[in-house]
């Protein structure tokens, strides 16, 4: 390919568009669409009552300091730091606990279910539920009602079982797939399916149940 000259490398600059050093603000005065840090446009103070390092987990029921706004009224932050923060944090950072009680990041499954414990702990940690006793989770009335209509599948047995328990059932179930394979287990196994065959025994079962039956009929016949 042959080098292109002067004049080729020149046009090609011209019809490049010309990049200027002077920032884009004043480049156009009218336009708005400049870079703000978040912290600029939306100061800390205005999302957290104190700053993150300052910050405790409430006591549960424990409301910030000062009158409590009226719920209907307050704005939003307002309503959650005196309504909804001194519950709820709480009952995450009992969550929290639970999970590693359970030994949930030891594993990938786990029968331990965390919106089941929320639940539970929310409904009974209620302040209007104050004197009432403890009730379980498949107890809870809303939540009796929406299995009702959304059951639940089977839990599966993989999760139900320790790994000893596990174990022993597949040792077991191996040990006994290994004596069924013995040549004189198989030789028994199909001696005794040849004398069912032969002796029908299908059919005298059904006969015996038959005459048990005819024999409760009439029996209740003469008691009417």
């Amino acid at each position: 390919m042959a080098a292109a000259g002067p004049g080729a490398v020149l046009e090609h600059e011209a019809e490049q568009p010309q990049v200027s050093d002077v920032p884009q603000s004043k480049q156009d005065p009218e336009s708005k669409q400049e870079s703000v840090p978040l912290e600029a446009a939306i100061p800390m103070e205005q999302l957290f009552s104190a700053p993150a390092a300052q910050y405790l987990l409430p006591i549960l029921g424990e409301a910030p300091p000062g009158e409590p706004p009226d719920p209907k009224k307050c704005s939003p932050r307002e309503y959650l730091e005196f309504y909804i923060f001194p519950v709820v944090l709480p009952g995450l950072a009992a969550l929290l606990h639970e999970t590693e009680k359970e030994k949930c990041f030891e594993g990938k499954r786990t029968t331990f279910i965390p919106s089941d414990f929320l639940t539970e702990w929310l409904y009974n940690n209620n302040p209007k539920r104050k004197d009432e006793s403890f009730t379980e989770l498949f107890s809870i009335p809303f939540v009796k009602d929406w299995l009702k209509d959304h059951p639940r599948p089977p839990v599966p047995l993989s999760l139900l079982l320790s790994e000893e328990e596990a174990s022993i059932l597949i040792q077991s179930f191996w040990r006994g797939y290994r004596v069924r394979c013995d040549s004189e287990i198989q030789e028994l196994r199909q001696w005794q399916k040849k004398l069912r065959e032969e002796r029908h025994i299908h059919e005298v079962v059904k006969k015996f149940w038959a005459k048990q039956e005819a024999k409760v009929g009439s029996k209740s016949e003469e008691l009417d």
